[in-house]
């Protein structure tokens, strides 16, 4: 089994015992609430958002001191012992007083008050633990917010363009939009971290000191570890498989993500690179019939196309998306030099299913639950349960093998007990990082729904496109970022396609199902990039890794969800249907493109691809994408040719270095 100290959360090496302690009480009752939180008694958003956050917040500034690696010494407790007194105060205040600030008409001072301090605790409970990136970007947005002529910051509307210039806001009314209602800091980033990230970081805590993981890392590699970065390509094809049953991305990455996570960290991708695959591939299934999220329900309604016709012309689409990713998995493994492991050096799949056969039942009561029905948050809840059923069996199993004894008996009890509240506190730690991230992100969210920001930058980027296609797609992607930071992805695509939908289809000319689908993809890439990017964050908890290494990550390997909407509009056949000879050949092209865009990125492919051939091969991508049908041929006999010579000169390459 993986000793558990190598995947501690960083923050409590050198502390005091005392200190220790503190934090394993604060995180087993972190944990213990979440649970009954999950799976016996379901709260109201303004009571767990703010109980878990206060939590958080104690639990970050016990982990980080503010004198960093030396001992506080009486000022740095002093200091941190304020904060921890502001967390305290965070997770009780809108709880308590609930009802008085509904039934207020305008916000009390007491409230306003409390809600300054919770916004600069929050800022800098991230400093210390995700780094002054997020702290600034946070920043960034409440300034935004005080710049205008009614703001607390009226000169700073002078450095603002037209269109981005707002009334401006007090310090009362952002202090309101941050705590006392569902769009700032308890908003949905938080309410994300505080449901089934939470549950499912822990889900994962549990396997680690069950002995589970060990089982699965095993399993992996006995079936996939001939291969090159086996493990990450089960990533891939199980969040293709997962994503087309759970629809949601951030699901997806949490319940396979578990599993897959650490399995591409033992094999030697980084703890952000592995969470990044994770969170790319797990984006896919919002993409991946049949579910694809409330997407393709809505598509229905909006079009007037049959749900099923939807689904059916989405499957190439998400095949595509699904191979990229893939590709880009294997290519990032053969640069970091990962081979195949001998045959003679991999356990046996039959004596690893022997030995830790029972631990396959949280697999399968995960998946069953995801099948028939139940939330993420009951799922992670039930997957616990499982786990802990699994671990029981097999102590009871060794107990009676080994001849059954009142001390042995009493021995396997306290064993238990150990082991569950040492994963209780190890899911609290490992989640204080990302649960501070989706915090600053709900001050992006709070901004951008008070300025109307999203909707500013919708309308001018279609202003800016003057009339040209691609221009106008490219504005909608950066549109559809702006929105997904303020949005869920669902609401993102219904807010931009009222705006920019009508453009699409009657300036431009683009067929309407065309339309849709590419809005609905875009609306997707909020989850992997950067600054708010929940997928990414997600499987930063899990990988143990920085949020937003791990968000750049996702957004690298998630670059087909940009490009494969271009394809659609302008191959439209792909989606519309049309001659079969001609749905092959942009089937065809599709893959060429996606292969070389991959290799371009990468500047590896069967082998090293020089700066000459990268640069030369992105002429052959934009032609595959013209709409011309010479053009096309031209495009993908260049892409054909220079994909070819990299495949023999990697040949060439390994015979060379090949021993006779």
């Amino acid at each position: 089994m993986t000793d558990t100290h190598d995947v501690q959360a960083p923050g409590v090496l050198g502390q005091p015992r005392f200190v220790l302690r503190a934090i394993a009480a604060i995180g087993i009752a972190l944990s213990l609430f979440q649970l009954y939180a999950a799976g016996i008694q379901p709260l109201g958003l303004f009571f767990q958002r703010p109980i878990h956050l206060g939590f958080i917040l104690i639990l970050c500034f016990l982990m980080y001191p503010v004198t960093g690696d030396r001992a506080r010494g009486v000022i740095g407790w002093a200091i941190d012992g304020t904060l921890i007194g502001c967390g305290v105060l965070v997770g009780y205040w809108v709880p308590a007083n609930i009802d008085a600030i509904a039934n207020a008409i305008i916000p009390r001072d007491i409230d306003v008050t409390v809600g300054i301090i919770t916004t600069l605790v929050v800022l800098e409970a991230a400093r210390r633990a995700i780094g002054l990136g997020m702290t600034i970007i946070g920043a960034v947005f409440i300034l935004y917010a005080f710049a205008g002529n009614r703001g607390e910051l009226p000169f700073l509307s002078d450095f603002l363009p037209g269109i981005l210039n707002h009334r401006g806001y007090t310090l009362e009314r952002l202090s309101s939009q941050m705590t006392l209602g569902a769009e700032g800091l308890f908003g949905l980033p938080l309410g994300v971290a505080a449901t089934f990230i939470f549950v499912f970081v822990l889900f994962g805590a549990f396997l680690e000191v069950t002995g589970a993981g060990k089982f699965f890392i095993d399993l992996a590699y006995a079936a996939t570890g001939r291969q090159r970065g086996g493990p990450a390509k089960a990533a891939v094809i199980a969040s293709a498989g997962m994503g087309s049953i759970s629809g949601s991305a951030i699901a997806n990455v949490v319940t396979t993500g578990a599993f897959t996570i650490p399995l591409m960290k033992r094999l030697g991708y980084r703890p952000a690179q592995a969470g990044g695959i994770e969170a790319a591939a797990s984006t896919g299934g919002q993409i991946m019939p049949p579910l694809m999220g409330a997407g393709a329900f809505l598509m229905s309604e909006f079009t007037r196309v049959p749900y099923i016709e939807i689904v059916l012309v989405s499957i190439f689409p998400a095949f595509l998306y699904f191979g990229a990713v893939y590709l880009l998995v294997h290519i990032a493994a053969v640069k970091q030099g990962m081979t195949g492991i001998p045959s003679d050096e991999l356990p046996k799949v039959r004596d690893v299913l022997a030995e830790g056969w029972h631990f396959l039942l949280p697999l399968v009561a995960l998946v069953w639950l995801l099948v028939v029905g139940y939330s993420p948050m009951r799922v992670g809840f039930y997957a616990i349960v499982a786990v802990i059923g699994a671990a029981m069996l097999r102590g009871l199993m060794q107990y009676v093998a080994a001849g059954p004894t009142i001390p042995a008996l009493i021995a396997l009890v306290k064993a238990g007990v150990a082991r569950t509240l040492e994963a209780l506190e190890l899911g609290a730690r490992n989640a204080v990082a990302v649960s501070m991230a989706c915090a600053v992100a709900g001050i992006v969210v709070g901004v951008v729904g008070l300025t109307g920001l999203g909707l500013k930058f919708s309308a001018m980027m279609l202003a800016f496109s003057n009339g040209n296609l691609l221009l106008a797609l490219l504005l909608v992607v950066l549109a559809s970022l702006i929105l997904g930071m303020g949005l869920p992805v669902t609401a993102a695509y219904i807010v931009l396609i009222i705006l920019v939908g009508p453009a699409l289809t009657e300036q431009f000319g683009m067929p309407i199902l065309v339309a849709h689908l590419v809005v609905f993809w875009w609306s997707q890439d909020s989850n992997v990039t950067p600054p708010v990017a929940l997928a990414g964050f997600a499987g930063a908890a899990i990988a143990n890794a920085s949020p937003m290494e791990t968000s750049v990550q996702a957004w690298k390997y998630a670059k087909g969800l940009y490009l494969i909407p271009l394809f659609m509009v302008f191959n439209p056949s792909i989606i519309e249907g049309g001659p079969v000879p001609l749905v092959l050949w942009n089937g065809v092209i599709a893959i060429l493109a996606l292969t070389a865009f991959a290799g371009a990125l990468e500047g590896f492919l069967f082998g090293p691809m020089p700066i000459w051939a990268r640069i030369l091969v992105l002429p052959g991508i934009v032609a595959i994408f013209w709409p011309s049908l010479q053009i096309e041929i031209a495009g993908a006999v260049l892409i054909a040719a220079l994909l070819a010579l990299n495949w023999a000169t990697a040949k060439k390459h390994r015979e060379t270095m090949t021993p006779a």
